[in-house]
């Protein structure tokens, strides 16, 4: 998914809902801080969001515009409403989202994760396809593996899963640390 995309499913969310503003929490999140990431980190279509009006928003946005509607088929690309829990981010996350709002989007603003915490969440969640996101965020220095420590360290989570996550991010870094520049 692109950032033109994105910000199709805020139009149409924005449409859907009456919400003018959206979290996005997903991997697409990185098109925030980075709206023209390397192509390995665009390879979702999908877009994981939730509007700061309403829980029920989610609902609304998966049975209008989720996986398999009409929306889907035509354009290929889906949104997935979720809730703000959905993500272990780090404490003040908030503080750090990135707002993204222009002709596109209809007057819908669009409110990325900070690649570092973006990461933290995908470290923290732990499936093959997270840390293989994060890898590529290391490879193309578009994360720092201190920062992540740091921001991992103030992430409310159950220790062993804190481990686990502080274990991958170790493995990650030094993976990136023996490949070649992008």
């Amino acid at each position: 998914m692109n950032r033109q995309q994105l910000e199709h499913i805020l139009r149409a969310s924005a449409a859907i809902t009456g919400a003018d503003e959206f979290i996005v929490i997903g991997s697409q999140s990185i098109l925030g801080p980075f709206p023209d990431a390397p192509p390995d980190l665009l390879d979702s279509i999908e877009a994981d969001l939730y509007s700061l009006r309403s829980r029920d928003d989610a609902n609304l946005i998966d049975g209008t515009i989720g996986e398999g509607s009409a929306f889907h088929q035509t354009f290929g690309y889906y949104a997935h409403g979720v809730a703000e829990e959905t993500a272990n981010l780090p404490d003040g996350w908030k503080d750090r989202l990135i707002p993204v709002r222009g002709p596109d989007t209809n007057g819908a603003t669009g409110l990325r994760l900070d690649a570092h915490d973006l990461a933290v969440s995908k470290l923290i969640a732990g499936g093959e396809a997270d840390a293989a996101f994060v890898s590529v965020m290391l490879r193309h220095q578009l994360a720092d593996p201190d920062l992540l420590r740091s921001r991992l360290a103030t992430t409310r989570v159950e220790s062993a899963v804190r481990a686990a996550a502080e274990a991958r991010l170790a493995r990650l870094a030094a993976e990136s640390d023996r490949r070649p520049d992008p």
